[in-house]
């Protein structure tokens, strides 16, 4: 009789130097069915993931598929089984076309000939099939995240798999993404396609999965049916504690101006028309200002420049009072804080050791460096404050490489750095992307804390629970310019959601938005 799991995964256990990534973890998948892995950042989640789909050989335990043991030892074994992984950090090549990246490895040929039109019309169509909708002559390096995100599940269903595995595949993505995403898997599943999900959002997880195995430091907690649990019963096996999922805080009692952008302008890379065309703001200390949007309206681009990474073409920056309009990203890095929305490019040396990317920044300071050269102990014990002060897990402790870490401990390892570095503007983008429910209840509360301490916060989100939350004020950004102001507590999501689309549009923010007013 045929087994009623298309997977099982048995007492699998994987090991790195200093760390049991999994111990003794047995998962089964049903036949078309949306199994949730919860846990944790560093629960092992990614890890048995990576096993499953060969990048990793477990030191024991068996994989089955349809009740037969199978030997997976790479990737190419995993896809000719069927088994597809969107990763978390995507693996895609930043020079190539959408079109090559998606078909690489798995082309089609004639007589030694690639076959692209082929390729181009079977891709066409799953996008239009899928609501996958993306560029396929545009270079990767040249697309949004979110795109990018489409990129890689275009490919697992390029290659016709039936086990989808979906690592954190939502953190990347807008509120709307998110539910044509989740819609996407349900059409997947009903299909009979199975789905394992990773995710750390509860919210995702009750509206899609129909069980949720969860992980807590390496080990196998529990597998539940969503039907019979609830949100706070699913945190505290995740965390072991309860957790609050509500942000805790006071009315915001905003001083002077920190930040002043008058009429900025950057330019979009490539096209003729800018990325972010005369926007005007101000952040004051003491309050969280939030500025909102759907990807790709030229939030990144307007970080970028205000943070030094791509020239401004228009318009004054001013911090404290000082114009830094042409100030080097060097002067601008040691003016303010920035936990970037890319944290594998613009937040960590991922080759470099943990605690030498805690002191990327500060190194120079005199209480890193005498006469030019580095104090190696100050540095380790300026790291392990952080490291245990923000609950940063890894195998070796400030020597572990940053790029062997988990997605979510890198997280927490930039907003630990940026924080304590004690600037009066704190630029957060996407902070709490990949982190899980009581890790996110600690940033939180750090930035809320920040801002009590009479720091400005300029926060950058696509999570609408955490706009609402969080901030004090929100900017609405659509097609580069802000096209509305609104109060939390005087707005809701759906009205929030027509500003995002350009559905709505605020007289005063618009004025503000084109003439500096």
């Amino acid at each position: 009789m045929q087994s009623e799991n298309i997977i099982e995964m048995l007492h699998i256990t994987k090991e790195f130097p200093g760390i049991v990534a999994n111990d003794d973890i047995t998962l089964q998948l049903r036949r078309g069915e949306i199994h949730a892995l919860l846990g944790e950042n560093g629960a092992g989640k990614s890890t048995l993931m990576s096993v499953l789909f060969g990048l990793y050989q477990p030191e024991k335990g068996e994989i089955r598929k349809n009740g037969e043991r199978v030997q997976i030892n790479n990737p190419n074994d995993a896809t000719a089984l069927g088994i597809g992984m969107v990763h978390q950090h995507f693996k895609l090549v930043d020079v190539f076309t959408v079109l090559d990246n998606i078909i690489l490895g798995a082309e089609t040929t004639r007589m030694g000939f690639l076959q692209k039109k082929e390729a181009r019309a079977k891709v066409q169509a799953l996008s239009e099939r899928y609501g996958l909708r993306v560029d396929l002559d545009a270079k990767v390096e040249d697309i949004t995240v979110g795109m990018q995100q489409r990129v890689e599940i275009l490919k697992m269903l390029y290659r016709d798999n039936e086990i989808l595995i979906f690592d954190e595949p939502t953190a990347v993505l807008t509120p709307q993404e998110i539910d044509e995403l989740m819609a996407t898997m349900k059409e997947f599943a009903s299909e009979g396609k199975s789905i394992l999900f990773i995710s750390h959002k509860l919210n995702e997880i009750m509206a899609v999965a129909d069980r949720v195995t969860v992980l807590r430091k390496g080990r196998y907690i529990g597998t539940v049916n969503t039907a019979d649990t609830d949100k706070q019963a699913l945190s505290n096996m995740m965390v072991g504690r309860p957790v609050q999922l509500e942000v805790s805080k006071t009315p915001a009692k905003p001083g002077g101006v920190v930040l002043s952008v008058k009429d900025f302008t950057v330019p979009r890379k490539g096209h003729k028309a800018d990325a972010v065309r005369g926007v005007s703001l101000e952040v004051r200390a003491g309050e969280i200002v939030c500025i909102a949007g759907i990807d790709g309206n030229g939030q990144t681009e307007f970080i970028h420049g205000l943070t030094g990474l791509e020239k401004s073409s228009g318009g004054s920056v001013t911090l404290c009072g000082k114009d830094i309009s042409h100030a080097s990203i060097r002067q601008r890095g040691e003016s303010l804080s920035h936990i970037p929305e890319d944290r594998h490019k613009h937040g960590l040396v991922l080759d470099f050791t943990l605690e030498q990317n805690m002191v990327l920044e500060t190194y120079k300071e005199p209480r890193f460096a005498h006469y030019g050269f580095v104090d190696q102990g100050a540095v380790r014990a300026y790291a392990e404050k952080l490291i245990g002060q923000y609950d940063v897990r890894s195998g070796q402790g400030p020597l572990t490489v940053a790029r062997s870490m988990s997605g979510g401990n890198q997280q927490k390892a930039i907003i630990a750095r940026e924080v304590d570095r004690n600037k009066p503007l704190i630029v957060a983008v996407q902070p709490t992307r990949g982190l899980d429910v009581g890790a996110i209840e600690y940033i939180h509360s750090q930035l809320v804390a920040e801002r009590d301490a009479g720091k400005a916060v300029l926060l950058v989100s696509l999570e609408l629970d955490e706009v609402m939350s969080l901030s004090d004020r929100i900017l609405v950004m659509y097609e580069g310019e802000i096209v509305g102001e609104l109060m939390p507590q005087e707005t809701t999501v759906q009205e929030l959601g027509l500003y995002m689309a350009g559905a709505r549009r605020s007289g005063a923010a618009a004025a503000k938005g084109g003439d500096g007013a």
